[in-house]
């Protein structure tokens, strides 16, 4: 996985423990792009030290059906156990105290354990990554790109926007599938299904299934649209 200048070939490529930035409604998958505007003063010290460092920074919602506090205090929310690590390919201060942020996906990972330190303000975990991300290129056949571009065009009919088909048709099924569920309007349960599946043939069907039901809920009987 090219990432930036940086090359991520297998899960010696990434550091075992990395800080989280824990997102509501934010879906960042491998080989996709995730624009962030930071703001709060422990973020912005995150994004400061990865700068110093590995570039890294691990993206995850907080659990599904948590308050907002989380379970254990304001300041650390329970987190999905699931999340995926982004590399800081773009940075720029905005002269008000905030940093403009461009994220490319490298890798999803599994939450292990909290590593807490009094003298950090955000979060640092062990992770786990996902061997199965390093050879997401074997699975582009899998795809049914015709079924997955006729939901989007559905989709697109039905809420009258347009796409540019030229880039559309020229997008790898990774690019393809990978793009398509991060600017997906779904809720977040929906993007941590997304987030979740086990491999890009999966990732496409649920993304299909989805777009399917919020159709019909919607707009009644797609059928037509689906042609």
């Amino acid at each position: 996985m090219q990432v930036g200048n940086a090359r991520y070939l297998n899960v010696g490529d990434v550091p075992e423990i990395i800080p989280v930035f824990p997102l509501t409604g934010a879906l960042l998958l491998p080989a996709g792009q995730l624009p962030l505007n930071v703001f709060e003063p422990r973020y912005l010290a995150m994004f400061d030290a990865a700068i110093a460092s590995h570039r890294l920074i691990g993206m995850v919602q907080p659990a599904l059906g948590e308050p907002v506090e989380g379970q254990r205090g304001t300041d650390k929310p329970a987190l999905c156990n699931v999340g995926c690590i982004g590399r800081i390919t773009a940075l720029s201060e905005t002269g008000d105290g905030r940093y403009i942020i461009s994220l490319g996906g490298v890798c999803r990972f599994r939450l292990l354990e909290e590593v807490t330190s009094p003298a950090i303000p955000y979060r640092n975990f062990r992770i786990a990554p996902m061997v199965a991300d390093f050879g997401c290129h074997d699975e582009e056949a899998s795809v049914d790109r015709t079924a997955l571009l006729a939901a989007f065009r559905a989709y697109l009919v039905a809420n009258k926007l347009e796409a540019d088909w030229e880039s559309v048709e020229r997008a790898s099924n990774l690019t393809l599938v990978n793009s398509m569920s991060m600017m997906s309007p779904f809720g977040p349960a929906e993007k941590q299904a997304l987030l979740e599946a086990p491999d890009l043939k999966t990732r496409a069907e649920t993304l299909i299934a989805i777009t399917e039901i919020v159709l019909a809920r919607e707009y009644g009987d797609n059928d037509n649209m689906l042609q």
